[in-house]
Formats: structure tokens, sequence, C-alpha cells
């Protein structure tokens, strides 16, 4: 079964959220309900540690592009950083790294 652990460590206007394990169809309603709760508190500057990310899907990605657009539609932006391994790759392939207002890789 896959699990991901969501840590959140707020700040003034933002958030950092580390993701630990899986995010995929399983987590992904965890990620997003998470991300919709730092917005119902004016939350819009968002980063997301994706350090410690083991994998990542569709329905993962699709949660970030998601709260991506969310937060721009408040003036407020979402950057993934220690961005590595499947997530990485993914993000190259499809183009999907434009979407988001910084990506960063991990240092490996």
């Amino acid at each position: 079964m896959a699990d991901l652990s969501v840590e959140v460590e707020h700040g003034d206007m933002g958030a950092l959220v580390r993701l630990d394990g899986d995010l995929d169809k399983l987590t992904a309603p965890l990620l997003k309900e998470r991300l919709v709760k730092l917005l119902a508190e004016g939350r819009v500057e968002v980063v997301v540690d994706a350090t410690r990310l083991e994998f990542c899907d569709s329905s993962g990605l699709w949660a970030l592009v998601e709260h991506q657009r969310r937060v721009s539609a408040h003036a407020g932006s979402l950057r993934l950083v220690g961005v590595h391994g499947v997530l990485r790759r993914v993000l190259d392939v499809t183009g999907l790294k434009a979407a988001f207002d910084g990506v960063h890789a991990a240092d490996r």
C-alpha cells in the first residue's frame, strides 16, 4: 500500500510542505486536502520539498499543477524544490516544469 507523509511548516503568507513517500492516485487526495487548507488560511506562497518523495504518478503531478493554478489566481506562487527521480523526468519530458513558479533539482 502506498504511503505519503505530508509535513507542513507555516510561515506568515506561505508554507513549506515536505513530502515523504509515494504521491499517487491513493495519496494525492491527502496532499490536495492539505494544500486547499493552506489556501483557505491565506497561505499563497507555497514551497513543496520533494527531496524525500520516492514516487510520483500523474495523479500526484496533477494535484501539484492544480494547486499552482489556485495560488496563481490569488497572486501567489508554488515552487518545487528537491526534485529528482520520476518527478524530475516527468516534468522534463512533459514540459510541465514551466507550469510552476520554480523547479529546483535535488543536490544529488
